[in-house]
C-alpha cells in the first residue's frame, strides 16, 4: 500500500546520528519525522518534527509514542520489541517487523536462524555464562547475545587470563575465522518483495576499539567474489521477508569462502558513504522502503572511502575537531559531523567521505585525513 504524499509520520525510536542523516533525507522526500530517544541532547533533537524525551526500552512510553505514528522504524535494535508487537497489531506499520527484530537483536537466535535457513556462517554454541568457557576451546570469540553496540560486547579470547576478565552474561561462543577481508553488503527491501543491493564494501577495523576505522567501496575483490557476496545478502534479506535497510557484515576467509558474520536491521555505518556515492543514500533508501516508495538506484558515482571520526583515546570532554581546515581544503573530502557536543575516548562523533578515481588515490587520502585529523577536547 503507497501511504507517502499524506504528511505520512514517521517515527524513529532512537535519536543518534543515524536518525540525524534519515532526517535529512526526509526533509527532501517530504516526510516528518518524530523521534524518541532518552538523551535530551541527542543529535536529532534539534532537527526532528517533534522530539520526545523518554526511553526506546520502555514498554509504555514506546506505546504512547508509535500510536501517534502512520510508521514506525528504529536506529537502534536495542528498543521494546513488546510494545512494537502491540503497535503492530493495532495497525501501525512497523518496519522492520518485531518478530525480526527480536531474532537479529538476540544474536544467539540470529545465529540459529543462520544454520535453520542454510545461510553459512562460522561455528558457534550458546553459553549462559563465561564460567562455561573451557581452555581447550581458546582462541575463541565472546560475544553478549543482547545489548552490544560500536564495538562493545565482542571479545577475542586467546589466554586463561583473557576467559577471568571477560564478561559473566548469556552470550555466544565463535569459532575464531581465518580472515582475509571484512565485507559488507548494504541491501534494501520494500513491502512488495522488491530488492536491491548496494556494492560490496571492504571494511578495516581499529583492534583497540571494534570499530570501522576506514573502509573502501566497492571492495578490491574479484566480479565472481562481489556476486556471491551480494546474493547472500539477498539470501538473509528473503529469508526474514525484510523491509528497510538491512546491512550484512561478513567474512572473506583466506580459503575464499564467504561468511555472514552478523546482521544490522538499519542504516549501517558500512554504507555512510553512499550519501556522495552512490545515486540514492541508504537513508534515502531507508525511507523508501519503509513509506512504501519505489526503491532508487544503487549505482555508483565514484569509487569511495570512509573513516570513521571517534574520540581520540585520553581525551573527554567539549569536542574540536582539529585539523578541519587542512581537511576541508582537501578536493573530494566530505566531512560529516553528528551534533555531539562532548567526545570522549572511541565515541563515534562523525566520519569523513573521500571520493576518487582509483583505490591507490583513495588510499593515499584515507591516510593523509586519517594523519591529519583528530577529535579531541577543549
Amino acid at each position: 500500500m503507497r501511504i507517502y504524499g499524506d504528511n505520512i509520520k514517521l517515527g524513529i525510536l532512537g535519536g543518534g546520528q543515524l536518525g540525524r542523516m534519515l532526517i535529512q533525507e526526509a526533509i527532501s522526500l517530504d516526510v516528518q519525522v518524530h523521534v524518541l530517544d532518552p538523551a535530551a541532547d541527542a543529535p536529532c533533537a534539534g532537527l526532528a518534527a517533534t522530539f520526545t524525551c523518554g526511553s526506546f526500552r520502555d514498554y509504555q512510553t514506546v506505546l504512547d509514542f508509535g500510536r501517534k505514528m502512520d510508521v514506525l522504524t528504529i536506529e537502534i535494535e536495542d528498543v521494546n520489541v513488546d510494545a512494537l508487537r502491540e503497535l503492530k497489531s493495532a495497525g501501525v506499520k512497523v518496519f522492520p517487523d518485531p518478530e525480526i527484530l527480536a531474532v537479529i537483536k538476540d544474536k544467539g537466535l540470529q545465529k540459529q536462524f543462520f544454520v535453520d535457513h542454510g545461510i553459512p556462517s562460522s561455528a558457534f554454541r550458546l553459553i549462559e555464562s563465561s564460567d562455561e568457557i573451557g581452555m581447550s576451546e581458546l582462541p575463541v570469540v565472546h560475544k553478549l547475545r543482547t545489548g552490544g553496540y560500536d564495538g562493545k560486547g565482542v571479545s577475542v579470547l586467546r589466554s586463561e587470563k583473557d576467559v577471568e576478565t571477560t564478561f559473566k552474561a548469556p552470550s555466544i561462543l565463535e569459532s575464531l575465522v581465518d580472515i582475509e577481508k571484512e565485507l559488507s553488503v548494504i541491501i534494501a527491501r520494500n513491502e512488495h518483495g522488491q530488492t536491491v543491493s548496494y556494492p560490496v564494501v571492504e571494511m578495516v577495523f581499529d583492534d583497540r576499539s571494534n570499530l570501522v576505522d576506514y573502509l573502501f567501496a566497492p571492495a578490491t575483490i574479484t566480479q565472481d567474489l562481489a556476486e556471491q557476496a551480494k546474493a547472500l545478502a539477498t539470501k538473509v534479506a528473503d529469508a526474514f521477508s525484510f523491509v528497510g535497510i538491512l546491512a550484512v557484515e561478513m567474512f572473506l576467509t583466506k580459503a575464499g569462502d564467504v561468511l555472514v558474520n552478523e546482521v544490522a536491521p538499519r542504516t549501517h555505518n558500512s554504507g555512510h558513504h553512499t550519501i556522495e556515492a552512490n545515486f540514492t543514500s541508504q537513508f534515502a533508501q531507508h525511507l523508501r522502503a519503509v513509506v512504501g516508495m519505489p526503491l532508487g538506484s544503487t549505482d555508483t558515482l565514484r569509487a569511495a572511502a570512509m573513516v570513521n571520526l571517534v574520540g581520540e583515546d585520553g581525551f573527554s570532554g567539549p569536542v574540536v575537531y582539529d585539523g578541519l581546515e587542512k581537511v576541508l581544503g582537501m578536493n573530494g573530502v566530505y566531512p560529516h559531523f553528528y551534533g555531539k557536543s562532548e567526545t570522549k575516548p572511541f565515541r563515534k562523533m562523525g566520519h569523513v567521505t573521500i571520493l576518487a578515481d582509483s583505490i591507490d588515490a583513495l588510499s593515499e587520502k584515507v591516510h593523509a585525513v586519517k594523519k591529519t585529523m583528530r577529535v579531541i577536547s577543549k
